[in-house]
């Protein structure tokens, strides 16, 4: 069996998280999903799990949910297959009512990168790298200058 991915993310709104989602090309999968949670399917092995505040607290005991619009306690990167790619997702995502560009872009020539933070303020840096390149490894692009 393949390995599997599920984020989950705390989200003040399951339908207005799931509609987001939805907008920049992830599936709902409704067997995983309920008025408390939605799963979402971003590739055959990266799941979101998009929680409500309640059924998140019922996972951590104890401890509080962060407010990710003023606190980062990771972020989440999904590689796309082309640089166009990662520019259609996150300007998908600013146009559905995330944030477009919430850290520094990176072009490395090799590497590009943007991200958005969706409407709970959780942060995804969306990246593409040439195959090429990931195939040599970074020992062969670690002394490149960068483009």
């Amino acid at each position: 069996m393949t390995n599997m991915i599920f984020v989950n993310l705390p989200v003040s709104d399951v339908a207005k998280a799931t509609a987001f989602y939805e907008s920049i090309g992830a599936t709902k999968n409704p067997m995983f999903s309920d008025e408390t949670a939605s799963c979402i399917v971003l590739s055959d092995q990266i799941h979101a799990m998009l929680l409500s505040h309640e059924k998140f607290a019922s996972f951590i005991p104890g401890r509080t949910i962060a407010d990710a619009k003023s606190a980062v306690g990771m972020l989440i990167c999904i590689a796309q297959d082309s640089k166009d790619a990662v520019n259609a997702v996150v300007d998908k995502a600013g146009a559905a009512g995330g944030s477009a560009d919430a850290t520094p872009s990176q072009d490395y020539g090799f590497m590009f990168s943007r991200s958005f933070a969706d409407p709970d303020g959780h942060i995804w840096e969306v990246m593409w790298m040439d195959p090429a390149a990931a195939a040599a490894g970074p020992e062969a692009f670690a002394e490149a200058p960068a483009a």
